[in-house]
Formats: C-alpha cells, sequence, structure tokens
C-alpha cells in the first residue's frame, strides 16, 4: 500500500489539497470530490494545490486530473476559479501544465517551492 497523505482544508479564504506520498487514482479522485464539496458549501473561488512532498506520477494520472478539472470548471461555470499549484521540481510543473491544461490559462499558475508568492497570487 503506498504511503500517502492528504489533506483538504479552508485556509482564511482559499481551499488547500495537501497531497503527500504516492499518488494513486483513488486519491486523486477523493481530493477532487473533497474540493468541490468544500468549494460548494463555502461558496470560494480560490484552491491551492499544495505537491511539495508528492512524489513524480507518470503522466495518466495528469491526464485524469485533466478530465476532472474539466469537470470541476463546468460544474462552477457561474464562477471562475482560481487555482495556484505549488510544486518541488520541474517534473511535477510539467504534470501539472498537462494536468490543468491548456485551456485553464489565466485560472492556475504553476509555482516552484514559494507557497507565500502562491497564495499571493491567489489574492490578487
Amino acid at each position: 500500500m503506498p504511503n500517502t497523505q492528504l489533506w483538504i482544508e479552508p485556509l482564511g479564504n482559499v481551499i488547500v489539497a495537501r497531497l503527500r506520498g504516492e499518488l494513486t487514482e483513488g486519491m486523486l479522485e477523493e481530493t477532487h470530490e473533497r474540493v468541490v464539496q468544500l468549494l460548494q458549501d463555502t461558496g470560494y473561488t480560490r484552491v491551492l494545490y499544495d505537491g511539495l512532498e508528492m512524489e513524480t506520477h507518470n503522466v495518466e494520472l495528469a491526464l485524469m486530473q485533466e478530465k476532472l478539472d474539466n469537470t470541476t470548471r463546468q460544474l462552477f461555470q457561474d464562477r471562475p476559479l482560481r487555482k495556484a499549484i505549488l510544486v518541488p521540481n520541474t517534473r511535477l510543473a510539467y504534470l501539472a501544465r498537462i494536468a490543468f491544461g491548456q485551456f485553464g490559462e489565466g485560472e492556475y499558475r504553476v509555482f516552484y517551492n514559494d507557497l507565500t508568492q502562491a497564495l499571493h497570487w491567489l489574492e490578487e
């Protein structure tokens, strides 16, 4: 069984999804479901995906996240969502850009090891 941990909680007016360890399909689906539920419950429009302690995964999981993100975008057509993705290296940055897609430019931004800047961008 992979050693993974997942925390999803509101912090101020931002939903923080902190992923640690090996990413799996189940973990990705759970993250999506919990983030969507918090977006609905709180009315927030900002999400921080913290992958600083996440292990590098394969492109299939990035493509799965792309589909989940498209679903989220359709669910919240009435309000634009803004997502910051925090990564430790270029490999995860590349996968994040696949996952959050070419159609989401302006809706998301990838940050390298800079939590402060990611939160600042979300607040703009």
